[in-house]
Formats: structure tokens, sequence, C-alpha cells
């Protein structure tokens, strides 16, 4: 009789019921589900409730973005392995979820079919990665051309963006709005910007993006 303890704890967040009932009997014959969950608020709230070992997580939910589940559950549940379960492979996506919220996989649901993600599953419990083909290729372009890298003060690009726009006046509202994210990932990236930085004010980072002539002075 298998021991309990063998088991693969997952907690499956993702707002299609439909989806949610597709993966259970998929991953049944080695995961315990120890919740699901339908938003992004009540995914953090579950997962440090549960302790799972496995978070599949969508990308598009009611509530709190993916995006920023991720990086939330990577500062509060450092120990859980995060698999994205998305249909998107939107290259943003991909690179801000890999590089910036560390997701151990990228399991692209347009591209594989439920069968597929219990060895998913298994590759990022073990400690190794997981990537559908078409989310591998967007990596190793990255790698070849990288897009997304960081300056000499440490920021990723996108968090040089966050600033510029910034210290142009922009709110994490219109920021959110203007880079196409959730206001949660925008202030997200502000917090990262403002800690990297050492910056403790708006003025302060409008100062600083001045002297490095980030934005322009009329």
């Amino acid at each position: 009789m298998e021991n309990s303890s063998d088991r693969i704890r997952v907690l499956i967040a993702d707002d299609h019921r439909v989806v949610r009932e597709l993966v259970k009997p998929a991953i049944a014959s080695e995961c315990e589900i120890v919740g699901e969950a339908s938003d992004g608020e009540s995914t953090v709230a579950l997962a440090l409730r549960t302790r799972p070992h496995i978070i599949l997580l969508d990308l598009v939910m009611r509530g709190a973005d993916g995006l920023s589940v991720a990086h939330e559950l990577a500062r509060k549940l450092p120990g859980a392995k995060v698999l994205v379960v998305s249909q998107y492979n939107n290259r943003e996506y991909v690179l801000e979820a890999v590089k910036e919220a560390g997701v151990a996989g990228y399991f692209l649901k347009s591209e594989e079919g439920a069968d597929n993600i219990l060895p998913a599953i298994r590759a990022v419990h073990s400690g190794g990665q997981y990537f559908s083909p078409s989310i591998a290729r967007i990596l190793v372009e990255e790698m070849n051309h990288p897009s997304y890298t960081r300056g000499g003060d440490g920021l990723t690009k996108r968090e040089r963006e966050v600033l510029r726009l910034i210290a142009e006046g922009s709110t994490t509202k219109d920021i959110a709005a203007r880079l196409k994210i959730s206001p949660k990932t925008a202030q997200v990236h502000r917090d990262n910007l403002k800690q990297k930085l050492n910056l403790r004010s708006t003025a302060a980072i409008v100062r600083y993006a001045i002297q490095r002539k980030m934005v322009r002075i009329d």
C-alpha cells in the first residue's frame, strides 16, 4: 500500500473548473490534491495553509494575476515549486515568470494535453524544470539574444520601464495600463526597484532618473 507521505502534494489554481476537472484524474495516481483555487488571492492563502509541494498556476485568473501571485509565492513560500499551466505563450509573460518570479516550469495548455502534466509535475518535484517546446524555444532565443537583461544598476528591463514611467509622473494604475499588466504586478516592480536602488520615495526615483538622463527635462 502506498504511503500517503510519498505522494506529491499539489494545489491547482485555475479559474476554469473544466480545466481543474481534467487535471485531477490525470495526476491522481501519484499526487494528493490539497486544494483548488479560482483566483489569485485565494491561491496564496490556500498555499500558505496547505503547504503543497507543487502549485499548478494559471497566469490569467480573477483578482490578482498569476505573475503577481508567482512573485508573492516566491517570497512567502519558497519551498513550494510553481509550475505555470497556461494557454498563453506571450514572450514577456514567459520571461517574467521564469527569470523574475523563478517558476520551475511552464506547461502550455494549447500545446500539450492533460496526459503530459504528470511528467511535468514529476520533473519539477525532483528538482528539475519543465518547459513545453515553444516555451523552451523562447528561453533559448533569450539566451542567445537577451532582450530582458539587467543594466549596470541591477534592474531588469521591465523595472527600468517602470522607473522611467514613475519619473514621468505615472501612477501605479497608469503604469499597469501602459504596460498591459495588473496594478498589483506594477506595484511589485515598483517595490523591487526601490529596494534594489535603496530609493525611499517617488521624489528620490525622479532624481535618480534625471541624473541618469532616463527622462527629459523641458
